[in-house]
Order: C-alpha cells, then structure tokens, then sequence
C-alpha cells in the first residue's frame, strides 16, 4: 500500500484548529459517508467508561459541538463527569485525530437554533425517545412517535428542555497518520498558558 507524506514538526500547523481543518475538509472531499461521525467517551464518577458515536454538527477555535439528550447515558456522565475524549478514524486516508478536553452545554439558544433546522421527523423524535431508557419493544417506540407526530402534524416543534447542545473544548489533541512497518507518526499538542506545545510520541 501507498503511505501518505509523513507527518513532521516541520509540515504541521502550529494551531491544531488549523491543522485539523486541513484534515477534515481532504476526509469530506474524498468520503461519501458521513466525515463528522466521532466516537464520544465519557466516563462515570466512579470511573465507569461508554463510548459512541455521534455526529459533530460545528466546530471552531472554541471547540468542537455535538447535540444529545441530557437525559441520556452519555448526559448523565458528562453531568458526574465534565470531561471526554473525541477519536476520528477515517482508515482510508490512514489517519485518526484524538482529542480530549472538559465538556459544557451551549447556551440554550444555540441548541434553539439547531433544534429548528432538523428535519420534522428528527424533532419529533427528539421528543418521542427517552434516550437510553429500558422500552419493552419496538412498538413502544413507533406507538410514542406516531403520537408525537400526530400531535406535531403542520405544527412547528419547540425544543424539549431536555435535548441540547455540548461543547468539548480541547485541551490535548493528537493527530495520527499510519507509516511503513508500523512506525506511525503521533504529533501531539497540549493547551499551556503559553499556548500549544507540540511533541512526538513513540508510535
């Protein structure tokens, strides 16, 4: 297989916001799919560890945001536990990005805002599904979606108090690309007072 350039001190941004724009905007002109898919870990007080994937809806130099229900396994650790890690891996250009930092939810008219443009179906459901609660089957659920959408039917939906909005602002990024034998390339880079401080890991 063909390994892409190698990843230097010398080649590489010096603000990882940049250079994982550079990254996400190649993965969204080469892949079909869905290139803001993420894998989100979250962690319990007691150290107890979840991971999923979902769906990052915007990022900036203030971080990097996704929506969910508060109610959810994930809100309910992030409430004990303010803090997470993001992994991208996208094998097919051989890279991966980690990132870790605290997490806190946006401002409610932020998640406002994206609420209203989310397909109706989407808004609906936001409302139907107590996410990650036990159901008894699937018709539990179609039954509370059929409800919800009658109920919804021609009508704008209001954003349920309980979906919304997290901002993960990185304190540590690590940017991966895959090398010949296995010797990978690990660029990382940690949040100081005196801004990032960039580094090479081992492989």
């Amino acid at each position: 297989m063909a390994f892409p350039e190698l990843l230097s001190e010398n080649n590489i941004s010096k603000n990882p916001f940049v250079q994982f724009n550079i990254w996400f905007e190649e993965r969204s002109r080469s892949y079909t799919g869905e290139p803001n898919a993420v894998s989100l870990a979250t962690a319990s007080s007691e150290g107890r560890v979840s991971v999923r994937t979902v769906l990052i809806k915007e990022y900036d130099e203030k971080g990097f945001v996704f929506y969910t229900n508060y109610n959810s396994k994930k809100g309910e650790q992030l409430n004990e536990n303010p803090s997470a890690a993001l992994l991208f891996y996208w094998p097919e250009s051989g890279r991966q990005i980690r990132i870790e930092g605290p997490v806190g939810r946006v401002p409610a008219d932020v998640s406002d805002k994206y609420f209203q443009v989310r397909p109706h179906g989407s808004q609906v459901s936001a409302i139907a599904s107590d996410q990650s609660s036990v159901i008894p089957n699937r018709k539990y659920l179609e039954d509370l979606y059929s409800f919800h959408s009658e109920r919804f039917a021609g009508k704008s939906v209001e954003r349920p108090t309980h979906w919304g909005g997290y901002l993960l602002t990185p304190s540590w990024f690590e940017f991966w690309q895959e090398g010949e034998h296995r010797l990978h390339d690990r660029i990382t880079y940690s949040r100081t007072s005196k801004g990032w401080k960039i580094e090479r890991l081992a492989p």
